[in-house]
């Protein structure tokens, strides 16, 4: 139990800083604080959507993939191999769209911080302005999730 209530409170680090506008932008405030990381070898991330910002989600998602591919540092382009995004086919009753991250193999030790990805890759404080409030303004809910072990592969004999 102790266990979810982490991962539930990593989830919800990882939305705070979309539902705050005076938070300070800037990427080592960021990347070090609020540092999202997963012990497990997947993860699994549960988000609604905006309806009508479900394009604006899925560029800076896009943006993070960009961002971690272009990175330096090799567990990055670990990250952007392992993650993935996927949408609902259908809509919530309320209008919003849900999105899932998923995550598999998870990085040992990696921040999958969004906005601090997109910090990193883009210091100007003009630019992260415009990339946390577009960010902001495309969550309705954060809806859960956490981090896991596989116990049984299916894949395998």
């Amino acid at each position: 139990m102790r266990r979810l209530s982490g991962f539930l409170l990593a989830g919800a680090l990882l939305m705070l800083p979309a539902f705050y506008g005076d938070v300070a932008v800037n990427a080592q405030d960021a990347a070090k604080p609020n540092a999202l990381t997963f012990d497990g070898d997947t993860a699994i991330l549960t988000v609604a959507i905006k309806p009508d910002k479900t394009a604006d989600f899925e560029q800076i998602m896009k943006d993070v993939g960009a961002a971690l591919m272009k990175s330096e540092k090799p567990e990055q382009k670990q990250q952007a191999a392992g993650w993935k995004i996927v949408k609902s086919a259908t809509p919530m009753k309320d209008g919003n769209v849900v999105y899932m991250h998923l995550i598999n193999p998870v990085v040992k030790g990696a921040d999958y911080t969004v906005l601090a990805i997109l910090y990193e890759a883009n210091p100007d404080p003009a630019a992260q302005r415009a990339i946390f409030e577009k960010y902001r303004d495309a969550f309705a809910a954060s809806l859960g999730g956490g981090a896991f072990t596989t116990t049984v592969d299916l894949s395998k004999p």
